[in-house]
């Protein structure tokens, strides 16, 4: 699995609520109503809009939020935080190529 389709497999498949209140509060100070803001639907990391055939316009500016993601080392699973940038789909654009 690449590491797009790993991302937009997280993006779409999680069930935590958590960076909600964070991503409402980010795009609508980069002026984007709240009711245009739907997580997991047009909101995505930069990885999951590629995978999802579109590009993050030059020059935007994501909305920072912290993740967990699920790691495994001799044996034992553990979830660390790591930061990452979500993208509003009016910050992107189709790839060429599709």
């Amino acid at each position: 699995m690449t590491h797009a389709e790993e991302s937009l497999a997280r993006a779409t498949q999680s069930s935590s609520f958590a960076n909600y209140p964070a991503i409402l509060a980010g795009f609508a100070a980069k002026g984007i109503p709240p009711e245009q803001v739907r997580p997991r639907e047009n909101i995505f990391t930069f990885n999951a809009w590629q995978q999802l055939g579109r590009i993050v316009d030059k020059g935007q500016t994501g909305v920072r939020i912290t993740t967990w993601l699920q790691m495994t080392k001799d044996g034992e699973t553990f979830k660390r935080p790591k930061t990452v940038s979500v993208f509003h789909i009016s910050q992107t654009k189709p790839t060429e190529n599709k």
